[in-house]
């Protein structure tokens, strides 16, 4: 304490404050930054976690680019999910949370359903759906049969493999419905009524009125949903056959890059992939950014 004693308020106040976060800068630098930076170096050397790392400069982006056909097969399949499901998953969870918006019956009761698959742990989920899609005693493809549709194989046809997987991904969409809801409740309900007393219809208030005030939460749920699912791996390697589905079909870029690192050791071209996905990654987040300012609207201003 006598160390304080010659020093001002304010400086006490900072020390001692840098003393409180002092852990979590040591943690950080050790476990996050730290790992961080040697990825970076990593990248641009040969190096198989063991015994190697030779500094190669840019041959491991090169090698991506240039020579690997199963990387062009991680980004198409990868791309391919994030195209589809990102979409899918933000109208209809738009779409089921103005359903519950029209009337308070059972309000609670159905947001509770839709909300529960939200709450379960991955794998559990995973070992589910697998049951669901089998093709011969699968609960989906029963249903199918009893209204004369011949049900696929999911995760055992190629062609139907990731729709398999977007189809599952829109089975939690209560969580962003929960969202979508409760900014749909704060809408002001003048502005219903005046557009209703000028004669717009249904369709008209949906497009005017409800999806303009709402824009804020669908751009959080676009960004968080994209960045998502350009990390898709748990799904393809609980669910697919060999981690990487028949015919590649579910070699998604996170389960490749996993392969690079655990199974084949090229550590160092597992850390350029996962730069470039880094990269790619905060290029469409900037982008998405930069078109917010066309289409989203915020009551208090810009």
């Amino acid at each position: 304490m006598n160390f304080f004693k010659g020093m001002k308020l304010r400086q006490r106040e900072a020390l001692q404050g840098y003393m409180f976060v002092f852990p979590w800068i040591v943690g950080f630098i050790v476990f996050t930054a730290g790992p961080l930076l040697f990825s970076l170096y990593a990248a641009f050397t040969n190096y198989d976690i063991t015994s190697r790392m030779d500094f190669i400069g840019l041959a491991n982006f090169q090698r991506l680019f240039a020579r690997d056909k199963l990387f062009s097969t991680a980004v198409y399949n990868t791309v391919y999910y994030v195209v589809l499901s990102v979409p899918l998953r933000t109208v209809c969870g738009v779409l089921l949370a103005v359903l519950l918006n029209q009337s308070a019956h059972f309000r609670r009761f159905f947001r509770t359903v839709y909300y529960m698959p939200s709450v379960l742990s991955g794998v559990a989920v995973y070992l589910l759906w697998m049951q669901l899609l089998s093709p011969s005693s699968g609960l989906i493809n029963m249903l199918l049969e009893m209204v004369g549709i011949q049900g696929p194989a999911w995760l055992f046809d190629p062609r139907w493999t990731k729709p398999a997987l977007i189809l599952m991904n829109l089975w939690g969409v209560g969580g962003t419905m929960l969202l979508y809801l409760a900014n749909l409740q704060s809408v002001p309900r003048q502005l219903y009524e005046a557009a209703e007393i000028d004669g717009a219809g249904v369709v008209q208030r949906f497009f005017k009125i409800t999806v303009p005030m709402i824009t804020p939460v669908i751009f959080f749920n676009v960004v968080t949903g994209f960045i998502s699912a350009f990390q898709i791996f748990q799904e393809a390697y609980v669910m697919s056959t060999d981690k990487g589905g028949p015919l590649n079909s579910l070699l998604f870029y996170n389960l490749y890059l996993w392969k690079q690192a655990f199974e084949q050791f090229n550590m160092g071209y597992a850390s350029a992939m996962a730069w470039l996905l880094f990269a790619a990654v905060m290029v469409i987040t900037l982008l998405n950014l930069r078109l917010s300012k066309k289409w989203v609207y915020y009551e208090g201003g810009e």
